[in-house]
């Protein structure tokens, strides 16, 4: 039986820093085989020859603290994407984020298409008395049980507005629909089906900016971005015959943010370590998937932490929600 007859699917990883950055990663799942992470990276590549179609929504509600002040309300970051294998261990991805950054009433909003950004995979497994090789062509489910890894890396082009400016016409970076400069990212995952139910996934990776000088004047580089992510994916019902399966997943992330440096000098109340804790749910129907979770933070340890609402490690919770189509 041949693996890729499960119709392997996307999923992907949109991440948000401080309320404004949105960044993909990547990785796959099957109907049969090991499990994927409702947000993390996974260790899968697309077959060769396949196109998928995904979307994402991830809905951030932030906590509020100061009564009769404006403070930021929610943001909804969504994500298109498009990904395509050209090899049966070499996979390619391009995405288009629009974002939505909500205040309070009386606040500053803004909504827009943010960077473009642009990835590649790569997949290798490892083999008992073999080591390490690329993805074969085919592999048996019995071949999906051995390690499973990929490296990932990629950035975003400068094509949002680094330069938006809000109602009252001022530029703010953290409302800004680009960076201004491309970014770049690398990554790493493993993924190990532990029995026919249970898989672990992990991932680590990190995000680096490039200073940009806005047009009035200013000059901002945006903190570097260090992520540690594990997770579970459980089998929980699982039909053939009608192509339809569920699992359960829990997943900790771990984030760890730098400074933002502005004209030159740490940026005050940025910056700190969290780790959320995100359990949800994954559905496979013939060749779609759909995936929702809860993300929550458990632990963050912020600086000036009582002035970043609105802040990654501030929100009451983030709501997930994505699909994907392969063909």
């Amino acid at each position: 039986m041949k693996a890729r007859l499960a119709a392997s699917l996307l999923m992907l990883a949109a991440t948000n820093a401080w309320a404004h950055h949105g960044v993909a990663g990547v990785g796959a799942a099957a109907l049969e085989g090991p499990g994927a992470p409702v947000e993390s990276a996974s260790s899968a590549v697309l077959p060769a020859g396949k196109t998928l179609l995904y979307a994402k929504l991830d809905h951030a509600k932030f906590k509020t603290y100061a009564a009769g002040e404006v403070e930021s309300d929610y943001a909804n970051y969504w994500m298109l994407g498009v990904g395509h294998g050209f090899t049966p261990w070499f996979s390619a991805y391009a995405f288009a984020p629009y974002h939505a950054k909500i205040d309070e009433p009386g606040g500053l909003d803004s909504r827009g298409w943010a960077d473009v950004s642009v990835m590649g995979q790569i997949g290798f497994k490892h083999e008992p008395g073999q080591g390490f090789r690329l993805v074969p062509a085919n592999e048996s489910l019995d071949d999906l049980e051995d390690w499973h890894f990929t490296v990932f890396g990629g950035g975003t082009l400068p094509t949002g507005n680094a330069n938006h400016r809000l109602a009252d016409g001022s530029i703010d970076p953290g409302k800004a629909h680009g960076f201004g400069k491309n970014s770049w990212s690398l990554g790493v995952t493993a993924t190990k089906q532990l029995t026919r139910d249970l898989t672990f996934n992990l991932e680590a990776s990190m995000i680096r900016f490039r200073e940009y000088r806005y047009d009035d004047g200013n000059r901002v580089r945006f903190g570097t971005e260090n992520r540690l992510n594990a997770g579970l994916a459980w089998r929980l019902h699982g039909d053939a015959e009608r192509r339809f399966r569920v699992d359960g997943v829990l997943e900790a992330q771990y984030l760890a943010l730098g400074r933002d440096v502005e004209n030159g000098v740490g940026a005050e109340a940025t910056g700190g370590r969290m780790l959320y804790l995100l359990p949800g749910l994954r559905f496979y129907r013939d060749n779609l998937s759909f995936a929702l979770g809860l993300k929550k933070p458990a632990w963050t340890r912020l600086n000036e932490s009582g002035l970043q609402q609105g802040a990654e490690g501030k929100e009451k919770y983030r709501l997930i929600l994505s699909a994907s189509l392969l063909f």
